[in-house]
C-alpha cells in the first residue's frame, strides 16, 4: 500500500493530503528511467573498457602467443640470413675462385622483393609492421637461396669440368728429366745467329737426336709443318680453355692433324732441323694468344729440388739455341 503523504498549508493553518498528477507521476518514472539508462552506460563503458571478457582475454592470449611465434621466427629468418651469406662468402671467395668463375654480383645475390602493394592486404591489421617486416625478409630469404642454389648448380658443372681442364693445361716437361738439360730460359736472350738480344718466346730443352718428345697435356693436334726458318719440324697441341703448345725442331714427327693425344704420348723425337743449332726441343706455352713462361707449369712431374734446379738452369743460359 503506497504511502500517503501530507504538507502543511500555511493559508488553512492545516495538514493537506499531497495529491499527485498522472503527469507528474510519469515525469518522475521517466527520471527514474533515465537514471537507471545513465548508470548502466557508464557501468558497462567502465566494464568494456577496463575489463576483459572471458572470450577478449582468450582472444588477446592467442594474439600474444602469435607476436611470440613471429618473435622466434624473425630471429629463425635472421639466423638462416647469416648462415646464406657465410655461403656467399664462400661460394664467391673460394669455391667459385678455385673453378675460375667470376663472383655473383652483389646485385644479383640482393635479390629484389614486391612492393608497397603486394603485402597491401596486411596494413589492416594492429600488427601489420610486423607481418609485413617478416614476409619481406622470408620473400627475399628465399629469392636470395634460389641465386644460391642455381651458383652451386653452375659450380657443380665446373668442378665436372675440372678435372678434364687439370688434364689438359700442359704440366709437364717435354722431355724427361734424366734425358734432358735446359739450354735456354724464357726472355730476351742472345740470339744464336745474329747476334743480338731477341725475345725467346720459350724453353730450349737441350738432348739427343731421337730422344722422345711427349705431350704436355690432354689435346688435339692442330698444326703438323715445317719452317726450314724457325721452328723447323714443329707440332702444335691446342688443350683447349685458352691453352696451347708448341714443340720444335723435331727430327721426326709422330702424329697427325686433327689427332686428339693425352699428356705423356710420345708426339715425336728431338731434332735439330729449321732454325738450330743444336739437336733440342724449342717448347712453348701460348695462353689465349700471349705465349707465357712455360717453366711455371711444371708442377706435375718434377719435386721440388728438381724444379729449383730447372729455374737455376733456365736463369743461366744468356743465349738461346734457336
Amino acid at each position: 500500500m503506497a504511502r500517503i503523504k501530507y504538507h502543511f498549508n500555511p493559508h488553512t493553518l492545516k495538514y493537506e493530503k499531497v495529491i499527485v498528477g498522472v503527469r507528474k507521476r510519469l515525469l518522475i518514472v521517466l527520471g527514474w528511467i533515465a537514471t537507471a539508462v545513465v548508470f548502466g552506460a557508464l557501468f558497462l563503458w567502465i566494464a568494456y573498457t577496463h575489463f576483459d571478457s572471458p572470450k577478449e582475454r582468450q582472444l588477446r592470449n592467442e594474439i600474444d602467443g602469435l607476436k611470440y611465434q613471429y618473435d622466434i621466427l624473425q630471429k629463425r629468418v635472421e639466423l638462416s640470413e647469416t648462415v646464406l651469406h657465410d655461403l656467399e662468402n664462400r661460394d664467391d671467395h673460394i669455391y667459385r675462385v678455385i673453378f675460375e668463375a667470376d663472383p655473383i654480383p652483389r646485385s644479383v645475390r640482393q635479390a629484389g622483393y614486391g612492393g608497397i602493394e603486394k603485402y597491401k592486404a596486411l596494413q589492416q591489421y594492429d600488427n601489420s609492421r610486423l607481418m609485413v617486416e617478416t614476409s619481406k625478409k622470408l620473400e627475399r630469404l628465399e629469392k636470395q637461396l634460389y641465386v644460391q642454389s642455381k651458383s652451386f648448380d653452375e659450380t657443380l658443372d665446373l668442378a665436372k669440368g675440372k678435372a678434364t681442364m687439370l688434364a689438359s693445361i700442359p704440366s709437364i716437361q717435354p722431355l724427361s728429366t734424366d734425358d734432358c738439360v735446359i739450354g735456354s730460359g724464357f726472355g730476351y736472350r742472345i740470339h744464336p745467329i745474329y747476334k743480338t738480344s731477341l725475345m725467346h718466346s720459350g724453353i730450349d730443352f737441350t738432348s739427343n737426336i731421337g730422344v722422345p718428345i711427349h705431350a704436355t697435356g690432354d689435346g688435339t693436334i692442330i698444326e703438323v709443318a715445317y719452317d726450314g726458318r724457325g721452328y723447323g719440324n714443329h707440332v702444335i697441341i691446342n688443350h683447349g680453355y685458352g691453352y696451347e703448345s708448341l714443340y720444335g725442331h723435331m727430327s721426326k714427327i709422330s702424329v697427325r692433324r686433327g689427332q686428339k693425344v693425352k699428356r705423356g704420348e710420345v708426339i715425336g723425337a728431338v731434332g735439330n732441323t729449321g732454325a738450330s743449332t743444336g739437336p733440342h726441343c724449342h717448347y712453348e706455352v701460348i695462353r689465349n694468344g700471349s705465349k707465357i713462361n712455360p717453366i711455371n707449369f711444371f708442377y706435375n712431374d718434377l719435386t721440388p729440388e728438381q724444379y729449383q734446379i730447372v729455374i737455376e738452369q733456365a736463369s743461366k743460359a744468356n743465349q738461346s739455341l734457336d
